[in-house]
């Protein structure tokens, strides 16, 4: 009995003794790298941080940069680079063409209930970013909201002369004078509104095309393709149409009245292509000119804002054309 229980002390020492050492070894392993060396302890820094981020940024890797501007963002919350941390994540996004999360990245920072130097120029990218998704809608309601909160004047300036050139991209003519007589006198030389009034001004004169009376004149075919001067496709459909009524004609004019029937309904479906082109180049026609118009407006006296991206931030800049 005495050496039965000396033997189990014996084993439950050595079992113990046993799990003690692969303990020791699993965490010194653990420690250590693949030779079995300690590796030196990761302490992240927020300067290094921050400038990885900004490299890749303008290395433009900036699906990269958004995680690296997030991951300083969650590791550093009290500096006072995490404004501009969160703003370019969202310019990485919005550079990076991904403009739906540009849209959300921004918002959390004009979700703020106050108003900072990021949170204005977030209002701005999140309507440049709805304008180029056409969502001119979004764009506008953005905008307004800014007007709302800004106590700024140069900012409710900016915002209108944004907004008025919304309704110019969308031919609203009468919507975009309004706004940009809301600038105010001291930054009207600033946007170049006397020039642009007068060029404005100029919408009478873009040619247009009557689509009713396009489809009226298609009555011959080719009439309305000739109406919008499309002189090609006015050729071709009056010799097709043309074709195809006589072929028709013939057919039952010979007793082929099977023939004939199957070429008057074929016909009657280029006749009403006719018809229907007729009308679509009229519309086709006006936006070409429209879409003219507008470029040659913006071209001649649009002040453009855009990113200063070698100092790693945004900035209004001013660039006329003559």
């Amino acid at each position: 009995m005495q050496i039965r229980n000396t033997t189990t002390v014996y084993l439950l020492f050595t079992f113990f003794s046993i799990f003690f050492l692969f303990i020791t070894f699993s965490q010194s392993f653990a420690g250590s790298g693949s030779q079995g060396v300690p590796n030196p302890s990761l302490i992240l820094n927020p300067d290094k941080q921050f400038n990885y981020a900004q490299d890749l940024f303008s290395a433009k890797d900036y699906l990269t940069a958004v995680n690296e501007y997030k991951r300083f963002i969650h590791f550093f919350p009290k500096d006072e680079r995490v404004e501009l941390a969160m703003f370019q994540v969202g310019m990485s996004y919005f550079l990076g063409r991904h403009f739906n999360e540009a849209v959300n990245s921004f918002k959390k920072l004009t979700d703020q209930d106050f108003e900072t130097e990021y949170s204005i120029k977030s209002y701005f990218k999140i309507s440049e970013a709805y304008i180029t998704l056409k969502a001119f809608a979004f764009a506008l309601i953005n905008l307004n909201n800014l007007i709302t909160i800004t106590k700024d004047e140069n900012i409710r300036d900016e915002a209108y002369y944004r907004i008025g050139w919304i309704y110019v991209e969308t031919a609203s003519w009468d919507n975009a004078r309004h706004y940009f007589e809301k600038i105010s006198p001291k930054n009207r030389n600033k946007f170049r509104l006397e020039r642009l009034a007068d060029e404005l001004d100029k919408e009478t004169l873009i040619p247009q095309k009557d689509p009713k009376l396009a489809g009226f004149l298609s009555i011959i075919p080719g009439g309305g393709y000739l109406y919008c001067e499309r002189y090609q496709d006015a050729l071709i459909a009056f010799l097709l149409n043309g074709g195809l009524i006589l072929a028709a004609y013939e057919s039952f004019d010979k007793g082929h009245n099977a023939l004939g029937g199957l070429l008057t309904f074929v016909g009657f479906g280029f006749y009403a292509g006719n018809i229907y082109g007729g009308v679509t180049s009229a519309h086709k026609f006006n936006r070409k000119e429209t879409n003219q118009f507008i470029y040659k407006l913006k071209k001649n006296t649009r002040v453009n804002f855009s990113a200063d991206l070698e100092n790693k931030s945004v900035c209004l800049s001013f660039r006329f054309f003559f």
